[in-house]
């Protein structure tokens, strides 16, 4: 399933083959997709990052609000923790990414893997990506305090 890049949410890092992946709703569920873009509703200016779920529900995504499994949070997790590895290093990049290689990484779970790769299906990718990255550094503190905590707790819990 591409991405709807239509909608307000828009999507820069996405798993477009989330529904083989899903846990135990894995090649049977309307969760087709994941992606992390930049937020339809911004505050006075500043650009905020968001994550989305894409479900199918006929022929468009769905925006509304859900409930998320246990697994989808972790698997946003992973999406978030993979991008943020990459924007580390995305300075290397004219556009922020290799449009030759946008994939970014392929993190094996059950049986396949959840992808993660720039949308290339963006028309306005290469001034999101920019958006994207520069919010992504702004928050860096804020997410960094997180991700500290997060990582002491799973170290905590063995691993």
């Amino acid at each position: 399933m591409e991405m709807p890049i239509t909608l307000k949410h828009k999507p820069v890092v996405v798993s477009e083959n989330y529904e083989n992946v899903d846990g135990r709703l894995a090649r049977n569920t309307d969760a087709k997709g994941l992606s992390l873009g930049l937020a339809h509703a911004n505050d006075k200016g500043k650009v905020n990052i968001t994550a989305q779920v894409w479900r199918y529900a006929g022929e468009n995504g769905s925006q509304d609000s859900e409930e998320l499994p246990l697994h989808r949070v972790l698997d946003l997790s992973i999406l978030i923790c993979r991008s943020l590895a990459h924007f580390r290093e995305a300075y290397r990049y004219e556009h922020l990414y290799d449009p030759q290689k946008p994939v970014i990484d392929r993190v094996g779970l059950q049986g396949d893997a959840l992808t993660v790769a720039i949308c290339t299906d963006n028309e306005r990718i290469n001034e999101d990506i920019k958006l994207f990255s520069q919010a992504l550094s702004d928050d860096d503190e804020m997410m960094s305090e997180r991700l500290r905590a997060l990582s002491k707790i799973l170290k905590d819990m063995g691993y």
